[in-house]
């Protein structure tokens, strides 16, 4: 698929793999699960992989671009971030990481500002053994508006005007700042996490007319809800916005599995094919570790989704009367 911002000349697969996981997210991935996992996306027609400096400390990246020098450049599409600056950190470098696990040999530093955004890009370039990236956003600049909006975005533009990245845009974990980047800003497309799913669909009221309007494409992550629509049915530890899931949340979600399994389908095929169907979504990214995972994922993509099943979701009000959903029974994904 290709986005249809004027000024952007990626090609987007529409599934998209995120390499988080490969930068040891919670626990330990292995070489072997990291290789599987980008073999299985390639060889499953992903073209798409979306890491950033933050997963793992670098090492997200480092593995990424290592794996993916094996298959032509101009075949698939790498998207990394800025914002968060790594630097030096001795004095931890014995500790673990936070939330990846990896030694913290380093700390991440909020800059988004234009040198740091430079700077920035030259790491991941060197990081990654590319000689371009394609697409380039901010990551999570909620506290940052001013000087993201100010300085990171131009910075990108001017980069982009420099052939050194190809795409501009912004990841974050909200829509109305988002909305403001859309309108207000010289970006291609955004990444929204979370806030346009099968259990939530907050993004209609303004990032998703806006992108419309604007031609800017939206990528969509975080499409399972932090894991509560991964699977069949969702277990009662569940989380929900990386938090256990509220008591009223899974009812909810139980609610539309029983429905799913009247028509002989499940929570991730049918969470998959819903955020496909708005005009805006030009890529939906996935995180997986592991090959197993990915072709699960991949599966699911491929699967036909009743229309009985847009139309029973609608009429009990489990989703929003005004979001689109596909009009046919067959998958619109062709990878």
């Amino acid at each position: 698929m290709t986005c249809h911002c004027e000024q952007m000349s990626v090609n987007l697969s529409p599934l998209g793999l995120g390499a988080a996981q490969l930068g040891n997210l919670y626990r330990v991935t292995t070489e072997d699960e990291a290789a599987g996992a980008v073999r299985a996306a390639w060889d499953g027609g992903i073209r798409y992989f979306d890491t950033a400096p933050h997963y793992g400390l670098g090492l997200s990246e480092r593995r990424l671009g290592a794996l993916l020098a094996q298959y032509p450049r101009e075949e698939y599409v790498v998207s990394t971030k800025v914002g968060r600056l790594l630097a030096d950190s001795p004095e931890t470098a014995d500790e673990q990481d936070e939330d990846f696990v990896v030694p913290a040999t380093h700390r991440r530093v909020w800059d988004f500002s234009r040198d740091g955004v430079r700077r920035s890009i030259e790491e991941s370039l060197a990081r990654l053994g590319l000689d371009h990236i394609d697409v380039a956003y901010l990551h999570d600049p909620d506290e940052h508006w001013y000087e993201a909006s100010s300085q990171a975005v131009p910075a990108l533009v001017e980069l982009r005007e420099e052939g050194v990245v190809r795409a501009v845009g912004v990841g974050m974990n909200q829509t109305p700042m988002l909305t403001r980047f859309v309108r207000e800003t010289d970006i291609d497309l955004v990444m929204c996490a979370g806030r346009y799913t099968l259990l939530e669909q907050g993004a209609l009221a303004d990032l998703m007319p806006a992108a419309v309007e604007r031609n800017v494409g939206v990528v969509i992550a975080g499409v399972f809800n932090s894991g509560l629509l991964a699977r069949p049915r969702p277990p009662e530890d569940a989380h929900y916005d990386y938090a256990p899931a509220p008591a009223e949340l899974l009812a909810k979600t139980n609610q539309i599995a029983d429905i799913c399994e009247r028509h002989g389908v499940t929570l991730p095929d049918v969470a998959l094919a819903f955020v496909r169907a708005h005009p805006a979504v030009v890529s939906t990214v996935v995180g997986a570790r592991g090959a197993e995972q990915v072709e699960s994922v991949l599966a699911h993509s491929r699967t036909p989704v009743p229309v009985e099943v847009w139309e029973e979701l609608r009429s009990a009000w489990l989703i929003d009367p005004m979001a689109p959903v596909p009009q046919t029974m067959l998958p619109d994904i062709q990878l």
